[in-house]
């Protein structure tokens, strides 16, 4: 059924980074949420009034909510779709993370509300009557929010969206509620035991946590989370590929929102290289990258490849760093020598686990390069590594 939809409704599927592409998925995600939630909604609110069951209302408002959130999520593709404009030089495309996070908000107010009732339920129980309309009604809630999960589960699979992502953990949820609802209204017919409110309130606290994770899940693109491992990896692999490309350090990679990536970085080149040739090489990289939605700025950086002096060098104050944290490099290294003591110029790459002061690492630094010699003086900076790594 997915596949049919996606053939039917979203032309040009297998172009997700496309924002018009995207908006077709945002599209039919929301019209489809909207109608099946509605559906549900207004047959669990009647049969709740009907035969006074706060769990069966509580559930057929919590579709109500999801028909609501499932316009948000329609106006959230639609507006993440709009083109780069002054204010927004870098499109409009994390509205989908703000759209997820609107989602995740209602999820917790509509279980706040079914606290509210199923505690008033508890407190001043009524008469609930069973019904085989009840049962009819919510097991087809189930089967519909199971394939609705699947639905959205298997968008967000296509298009990497958090948005989608949240809705199908929201129905998956729905079906946990609704099954225990059902539960509950099987026992009040062979048992006689009413736990209708205990059944809401219980569906009401699942509610409220699952929407607690989903704000932290679709939160974090928003605060600058770290790009995928793999992603990293295949960024160095493909410019490290480069004919003269000899190594690449300080990639910084961000995300301005789904298929938006940015990234930046050093390219070392040996100095002897012509310098239109390696300028050359450093634009070829750019405009490869930006064949994949990656718009990648290069700095090419010379370095010296045949001075023996300087190579030996390097080589024991790389030893020297790594006694100091096995995981620090080095780059951008170089020598200038003076009458009495010679500045050895470099910078040191320092990876997140290392929790201790910049000073102290640079005192570290330049005491560990005075023992190689006591003529030497290191001149460092710090680079940050900003990619979660």
């Amino acid at each position: 059924m997915t596949d049919f939809l996606v053939r039917h409704f979203v032309k040009d599927a297998g172009d997700v980074k496309n924002t018009k592409v995207r908006e077709r998925y945002g599209r039919l995600g929301g019209l489809v949420g909207i109608c099946v939630n509605l559906l549900l909604a207004f047959s669990k609110m009647g049969v709740g009034l009907l035969f006074g069951s706060v769990a069966v209302l509580a559930d057929g408002v919590n579709n109500l909510s999801d028909a609501g959130s499932s316009i948000v999520t329609l106006l959230g593709f639609k507006l993440a779709a709009k083109p780069a404009d002054k204010e927004h030089p870098f499109g409009h495309a994390r509205l989908e993370y703000i759209t997820g996070l609107l989602i995740s908000f209602l999820i917790i107010y509509v279980g706040i509300e079914l606290v509210k009732s199923s505690v008033e339920k508890i407190l001043h129980p009524g008469a609930a009557e069973f019904s085989l309309l009840s049962v009819a009604v919510l097991t087809g809630s189930i089967l519909l929010k199971l394939w609705l999960s699947h639905f959205y589960k298997n968008l967000s699979r296509r298009t990497g969206s958090s948005v989608f992502e949240a809705t199908a953990a929201d129905s998956r949820n729905d079906v946990c509620a609704t099954s225990a609802v059902l539960l509950c209204t099987l026992l009040l017919r062979f048992t006689g035991v009413d736990l209708d409110g205990v059944a809401g309130l219980l569906v009401a606290v699942f509610i409220i946590v699952s929407g607690i994770k989903l704000i932290l899940e679709t939160s974090s693109p928003l605060l600058g989370e770290a790009p995928d491992r793999e992603l990293v990896q295949e960024i160095y692999r493909k410019v490290l590929s480069y004919d003269k490309v000899l190594g690449v350090h300080d990639l910084v990679v961000h995300s301005y929102g789904p298929g938006r990536w940015f990234a930046s970085l050093h390219a070392e080149m040996d100095y002897k290289n012509d310098v239109m040739e390696s300028h050359d090489i450093t634009d070829r990289i750019e405009r490869d990258f930006a064949r994949e939605g990656i718009s990648m700025v290069v700095h090419l950086d010379p370095i010296v490849t045949d001075d023996a002096e300087v190579s030996a060098l390097r080589g024991r104050v790389e030893a020297a760093l790594r006694e100091i944290h096995p995981k620090l490099s080095l780059h951008d290294f170089r020598m200038v020598k003076g009458v009495y003591h010679t500045n050895v110029i470099f910078d040191v790459a320092v990876p997140q686990e290392y929790a201790g002061e910049d000073s102290r690492l640079i005192a570290d630094i330049q005491h560990a390069v005075s023992r190689i010699d006591e003529h030497l003086y290191a001149v460092v900076e710090l680079d940050r590594c900003y990619l979660g790594l």
